[in-house]
């Protein structure tokens, strides 16, 4: 079984053969796969999902408004304002999830370079 050491040491040697935006990339499919495997499914599911995507929406716009973001002021305050836009869909009683899977497939096409 591996250990936590074994972990970190395999992430590092990981990351050393792709860029961040991959690697940023990768963290919105993995949540989208989560969203797309809850729609239609138990609540429990729907709501572990929705809170993977809250937590991932919550970390992008905080590192959006660090002040060290080298992005340009109007692309972050474009993604910022997706986010908002994210938060208010998944705060609603019935998130759509087509519309939030949408978004972040195009957040992650847009991170690996594809159109």
């Amino acid at each position: 079984m591996l250990n936590t050491s074994h972990a970190i040491q395999a992430y590092k040697t990981a990351s050393r053969y792709r860029s961040q935006r991959d690697q940023e990339a990768d963290v919105f499919n993995h949540v989208t796969a989560a969203l797309k495997g809850a729609k239609g499914t138990t609540p429990i599911r729907q709501i572990r999902a929705l809170a993977d995507n809250r937590r991932l929406w919550l970390t992008v716009s905080d590192l959006l408004r660090d002040p060290g973001n080298a992005l340009p002021d109007p692309l972050k305050a474009s993604i910022l304002s997706v986010g908002a836009t994210v938060q208010r869909e998944m705060d609603q009683d019935t998130p759509d999830f087509d519309f939030l899977i949408s978004i972040n497939e195009n957040i992650a096409a847009g991170l690996a370079g594809k159109p």
